[in-house]
């Protein structure tokens, strides 16, 4: 048995959409009581932190609804189904950003749940600075806009404090690049 483990005893789907579903389970508690748990599931998502030969970090400004504001990210998308994660980098790199890489120059730095309290989605973050520029840019989604910007460690830092860059998976890249030492100007 897992530690304070919470027993499923229905689930009720409340929606199926195109990036998550979200369900109702009743859970019979450690104590033998019954709760509720709304959850939200989701098929994981992927970033990738590209760097430049000049120390730069690719990142792409978009409007993010639920912010109801544009902030500044490292590239990610959503894991397809059957997908690993590296073949998931690349092609979120292409995409967003008009560069590539190859497999083998992709680092793998970490996963983590995004937010364990209500959703089961995993972030991997992959690290490159061999990047390559595409001849011919790859399209972006229909449904997507964004902008891309290129920073180096110190200009990062500052939209952090600025509230520019405010997003967990990007946050985190930042203190893996200055804690690695990655970057010359860490």
């Amino acid at each position: 048995m897992k530690k304070f483990e919470e027993k499923t005893l229905n689930t009720k789907e409340i929606y199926n959409g195109k990036i998550i579903r979200l369900q109702v389970d009743e859970v019979e508690l450690p104590d033998g009581k019954i709760s509720k748990r709304e959850i939200v599931k989701h098929q994981g998502a992927v970033a990738i932190i590209p760097v430049t030969d000049e120390g730069k970090i690719i990142m792409v400004e978009q409007f993010r609804k639920p912010l109801e504001k544009s902030i500044i990210e490292i590239p990610a998308g959503k894991l397809e189904a059957g997908e690993s994660p590296d073949v998931t980098a690349i092609r979120e790199l292409e995409e967003e950003t008009g560069y590539t890489t190859k497999r083998e120059n992709l680092v793998f730095v970490d996963s983590f749940y995004t937010s364990p309290g209500f959703a089961d989605e995993i972030m991997y973050i992959y690290f490159t600075d061999k990047l390559e520029k595409l001849e011919e840019p790859v399209e972006v989604d229909d449904d997507e806009f964004l902008e891309l910007v290129e920073m180096n460690l110190e200009e990062a830092f500052e939209a952090m404090k600025e509230q520019r860059i405010h997003d967990a998976k990007t946050n985190y890249a930042m203190m893996y690049l200055k804690a690695s030492g990655r970057l010359s100007n860490a």
